[in-house]
C-alpha cells in the first residue's frame, strides 16, 4: 500500500467539485461540509426536526415525500417532518445543481406513550400521557382509524367555526 499525503484545502474543493462527495470520502479527501450533515437523521412520525445543511443549499430533494417532507429555510436550515414509517433519502444541491450533501431519513414510531391494543387482526392505539385516549396511528384497524379521525375532524371544524358535520337543524 502506497503512502498518501494529506490533501490540501484546494485539492478538497477540486475533488468535491469534480468527483462528488462520495468519491472524495472514499479517497480520504472529505470536504468539511460532509462532516456537518448527519448520515442518518431519525424523526418520529407526525413530528418535526430542525437540521442544518450547507449554507449554499438551494434545492432539497426527498426521495419519497410520502415518508418525509422538508421545508428549506435560510442559511441551510431545513425543517424535516416525518409523515409515514420508513426510510428515504435527502439530497442537498447548490445553485448549479452540484450535490452538497446526502442523508438517510428514518421515520419511526414515537416510543413510550403509545399503547397498542391488538384485537385479533385489528389494532387500536392509545396515547397515554397520563390518561389513555384514542390516538390513530398508521397500521390501526381501518374502522378505528376512520372513527377517531372523523371525531378529530369534527372537533377541529367546530373549533375553527367550520361547522360540525351534522346534528344541527337546517
Amino acid at each position: 500500500m502506497g503512502h498518501r499525503s494529506m490533501p490540501t484545502p484546494s485539492s478538497l474543493k477540486r475533488c468535491a467539485r469534480a468527483s462528488g462527495i462520495a468519491l472524495c470520502l472514499a479517497l480520504g479527501a472529505a470536504p468539511a461540509l460532509a462532516e456537518t450533515v448527519p448520515a442518518i437523521v431519525t424523526v418520529n412520525v407526525d413530528n418535526a426536526k430542525v437540521i442544518r445543511l450547507p449554507d449554499r443549499t438551494q434545492t432539497v430533494i426527498v426521495g419519497n415525500p410520502l415518508v418525509a417532507d422538508v421545508a428549506l429555510q435560510r442559511n441551510g436550515i431545513v425543517i424535516l417532518t416525518g409523515k409515514s414509517f420508513g426510510s428515504t433519502n435527502l439530497i442537498a444541491l447548490d445553485a448549479s445543481g452540484a450535490m452538497l450533501a446526502e442523508s438517510t431519513i428514518s421515520v419511526q414510531a414515537a416510543q413510550g406513550s403509545i399503547v397498542t391494543v391488538q384485537r385479533g387482526l385489528d389494532r387500536e392505539s392509545y396515547s397515554c400521557t397520563p390518561t389513555c385516549m384514542p390516538s390513530m396511528q398508521l397500521g390501526d384497524a381501518t374502522k378505528y382509524f376512520g372513527d377517531v379521525s372523523g371525531q378529530a375532524d369534527t372537533r377541529r371544524n367546530l373549533a375553527t367555526g367550520g361547522g360540525g358535520g351534522g346534528g344541527g337543524q337546517k
